[in-house]
C-alpha cells in the first residue's frame, strides 16, 4: 500500500491543486475580482440569507380563488367544445354559480351525445385512466350538474403548486439574484429565500402576479348604466379598467370616488399568456414605457386572423382579471408581434415583462409571512463561524502534534488541505453555504482527523507488537482503511437522508457534511498515506510515532 506509481501521485497532487485554484476567488474580496479579465473564471461560494443577508417570504396558495378559476376555464372548454364539434350541441343558461357548472341542452334528443362529450372533456370517459376530477349529474332530463371531486381538486393544486414554484424559480432567477432558496412547505405554502435582497417589496409585487395574460374583443354594445350595474350582455363580462381614458363610450365610469371604471368583454379568449414565446421592456415611437411581446405561431396566426376580422373595433389587453389597455384596431397586426403600453415605468415594466415570460403562475399566491436578515445580523454569524472554526481547527492542529509528532504533522497538513478542497468543490458547483452549513463545516473539521487518529492508532499497536516499521505501517493503513471507510459511508447515508427530506438550512449542512466526508477521507487516507511513503523512501529505518 506504500508503492505509489508516478501518475498517481501526479493525481494526487493535482487534484489538490486544482482545488486550490477554484477555491481562491472566494477569497478574495468582490470588489478585487471585478477588476479581474472578464476570461478569468470566477467561481464563488455564495452566503445564504442568514449570512449575506436578504429576505424571507412565505406563500399560500389561495385556493378559493384556484378552484374558481378552475372551473371558469372547464365552463368555457365546454361551451366552445360543444359548439365546435360536428355535430353541434347547443346548449344554453351555462352558470357557474355554488361551485358548480350548470348547462341545459335545448334539444332533448342530443342529451346522450352532450353527456359522451362531457364523459371526453372531464378525463371520465371509457378507457380513462387516473383520478377522477369531477362528477357529472343530470337532473329534469335535460340539465347537466358539472362538480369537482375533492380528491381532484387536491390533485389539481398539488399539481399547480408544483408549477408555481417553478414560476417563482424562474422570476427570481431573473431578477439576477444568486442562489435563492424556494422550496414547498406542506400542501399549499412555498418558501422563498433570496440572499443579498434587502428590500423584500419588489420580490413581493414580483410574486403576487399570477400573470395570467388574455387578449379579448370589447363588447361595444354593452350599455354603460348596464355594466355600472354588474350587468352583461349574455357571452359577456365585466372586468376593472383602472387606467381607461376618459369619453369611451363603452365605458362605465365610476361616480363614487374611490371606485375605478369597468367594461364589457367577450369571453372569448382571442389570444392567451400560454401562447407568449417572449417579452421585454421597450419604447414606442413615442419614447412611452411599453411591454413589448412575441407569441409563437399558433397565436401569431390567432391574433392576425381576429385583427384582420375586427379593424375598427377595440381589444382588452387583461393582465390578472385587469384591463391594461383597450386600444383600437387600428390595422391587421400581423407577425405575431405587438406592444401593451398603460403608463408603465421602466421597473413596472420589466417586472410585467419577467412575469410574462416566466409563464403564467398557475395558482394565485398570498403573502403570509415576511421578513428581512440585515447584513450586519450576517456578518456577525460569519464572524462567531470564523472564530468557532478557527479554535476548533488550532485545537485539534495542537493535539495532533502533541499526540502523534511527525505523523500529526502529515495530519495536519491533510486537514489543511481538505478544508482547501471543500471550499473549491463547494465553489466549483456555486454552492451556498448557510449558517448550518458553518455548523457542518465545523463539524467536518474535527472529524477530518479522526481517520489519522485510527491509523496512527493502529500503527503503535502492530509496533507493540514487534512488526517491523515498514510493515507496521502498511499493515495500520490496511486495516483502518476499512473501518474508516464503514463509519463514513453510514455518515453519507445519514446526510443523503437530510438533503431529499430536509429544508434549505438543513440541505445546506447536508450539503457541506457530504462534501467534507468525501474529502476528508481522501485527505486523510489517501494523501497522508503519499506523504508518509515519501518520508519512508528518505529515511527507511527512521520511524517514531
Amino acid at each position: 500500500m506504500l508503492d505509489f506509481p508516478k501518475w498517481k501521485i501526479w493525481s494526487v497532487w493535482i487534484t489538490i491543486f486544482v482545488c486550490f485554484l477554484i477555491a481562491i476567488p472566494s477569497f478574495v474580496p468582490k470588489s478585487v475580482r471585478a477588476t479581474w479579465p472578464a476570461w478569468v473564471p470566477q467561481p464563488t461560494v455564495n452566503l445564504g440569507l442568514d449570512l449575506a443577508g436578504g429576505s424571507y417570504i412565505l406563500l399560500e396558495a389561495d385556493t378559493a380563488d384556484f378552484q374558481k378559476v378552475r372551473l371558469a376555464a372547464k365552463r368555457d372548454e365546454i361551451e366552445t367544445e360543444f359548439r365546435r364539434q360536428d355535430p353541434r350541441i347547443d346548449i344554453g343558461d351555462i352558470s357557474t354559480r355554488d361551485g358548480r357548472i350548470t348547462f341545459m341542452v335545448r334539444d332533448p334528443a342530443q342529451v346522450d351525445a352532450a353527456r359522451e362529450r362531457l364523459l371526453q372533456l372531464t378525463g371520465s370517459g371509457a378507457g380513462m385512466t387516473g383520478q377522477r376530477q369531477w362528477t357529472i349529474e343530470v337532473r329534469d332530463t335535460t340539465r347537466f350538474i358539472v362538480s369537482q371531486t375533492p380528491a381532484g381538486t387536491t390533485q389539481a393544486i398539488d399539481q399547480a403548486m408544483g408549477d408555481a414554484r417553478e414560476v417563482v424559480d424562474r422570476r427570481i432567477n431573473a431578477l439576477g439574484t444568486l442562489e435563492p432558496t424556494i422550496v414547498r412547505q406542506g400542501t399549499d405554502r412555498i418558501v422563498v429565500q433570496v440572499p443579498g435582497l434587502a428590500n423584500p417589496e419588489a420580490l413581493k409585487q414580483l410574486l403576487g402576479k399570477t400573470a395570467r395574460l388574455e387578449f379579448k374583443l370589447v363588447d361595444i354594445t354593452a350599455n354603460p348604466a348596464d355594466i355600472a350595474k354588474g350587468n352583461a350582455p349574455i357571452g359577456s363580462e365585466i372586468l376593472p379598467y383602472p387606467s381607461a381614458p376618459p369619453g369611451l363610450p363603452y365605458v362605465a365610469y365610476p361616480t363614487q370616488e374611490g371606485h375605478v371604471p369597468q367594461i364589457a368583454l367577450k369571453r372569448q379568449v382571442i389570444v392567451s399568456g400560454d401562447q407568449l414565446v417572449n417579452a421585454n421592456q421597450e419604447y414606442n415611437q413615442n419614447q412611452e414605457v411599453v411591454v413589448g411581446f412575441t407569441f409563437d405561431s399558433q397565436g401569431g396566426r390567432r391574433f392576425a386572423q381576429t385583427t384582420q376580422a375586427n379593424v375598427g373595433k377595440p381589444f382588452a389587453i387583461i393582465v390578472d382579471n385587469s384591463v391594461i389597455s383597450a386600444p383600437n384596431i387600428n390595422e391587421a397586426i400581423l407577425g405575431g408581434r405587438g406592444q401593451i403600453s398603460g403608463g408603465f415605468t421602466v421597473d413596472s415594466a420589466n417586472q410585467l415583462a419577467i412575469a410574462l415570460r416566466s409563464g403564467k403562475m398557475p395558482v394565485k399566491l398570498n403573502v403570509v409571512e415576511e421578513s428581512t436578515v440585515s447584513p450586519e445580523l450576517g456578518a456577525d454569524s460569519i464572524e462567531s463561524g470564523i472564530v468557532a472554526g478557527a479554535i476548533g481547527t488550532g485545537a485539534i492542529i495542537f493535539l495532533m502534534l502533541v499526540c502523534y509528532f511527525r505523523f500529526g504533522v502529515y495530519a495536519n497538513i491533510a486537514l489543511i488541505a481538505n478544508v482547501i478542497m471543500i471550499i473549491g468543490i463547494m465553489a466549483l458547483f456555486n454552492a451556498t453555504l448557510t449558517l448550518p452549513g458553518i455548523a457542518g463545516f465545523v463539524l467536518t473539521i474535527g472529524a477530518a482527523v479522526d481517520a489519522n487518529v485510527l491509523i496512527n492508532e493502529r500503527i503503535r499497536e502492530e509496533l507493540k507488537r514487534g512488526r517491523p516499521n515498514n510493515s507496521a505501517i502498511e499493515f495500520g493503513y490496511k486495516e483502518a482503511t476499512r473501518a474508516i471507510f464503514d463509519a463514513n459511508v453510514t455518515n453519507v447515508i445519514a446526510a443523503f437522508i437530510m438533503f431529499v427530506f430536509g429544508a434549505g438550512p438543513v440541505r445546506g449542512f447536508a450539503v457541506v457534511l457530504t462534501i467534507g466526508i468525501v474529502t476528508s477521507v481522501f485527505t486523510a487516507v489517501t494523501f497522508t498515506r503519499l506523504l508518509v511513503a515519501n518520508w519512508l523512501k528518505s529515511r527507511p529505518k527512521s520511524v517514531v510515532i
